[in-house]
């Protein structure tokens, strides 16, 4: 079974910046691409930025020039670097797996949430 474990969540002012990562742990699975999920108080979860295995990114509008993601595969650790945060960035961040199982059985992963919370 992976796990995903996402730390680094916190109280941080409006402008501020938080770093979260996220590591994956389990014996003999594959890991590929690993993304960042949130979900906002009284909303859908919605889809923040997704990293392949070859570092390869992409980002949701709201989130571009603000937020980087990067990655250790070493380590099956990913990073969610977050700058000039604003108040509507306040949520639990979700970090999502796709992992194939000893067996070559796709299996999706979600972490347990970290959340965020932006003051003004």
């Amino acid at each position: 079974q992976v796990q995903l474990v996402e730390s680094g969540g916190g109280l941080v002012q409006a402008g501020g910046s938080l770093r979260l990562s996220c590591v994956a742990s389990g014996t003999g699975f594959r890991i590929y691409t690993m993304a960042w999920y949130r979900r906002a108080p009284g909303k859908e979860r919605e889809y923040v930025t997704r990293i392949t295995t070859g570092g390869d990114t992409n980002y949701a509008d709201f989130v571009k020039g603000r937020f980087t993601t990067s990655r250790d595969n070493a380590k099956n650790t990913v990073y969610l670097q977050m700058n000039s945060l604003k108040p509507e960035d306040t949520a639990v961040y979700y970090c999502r797996a796709d992992t194939y199982t000893p067996m070559d059985r796709y299996l999706e992963v979600w972490g347990q949430g970290t959340l965020v919370t932006v003051s003004s």
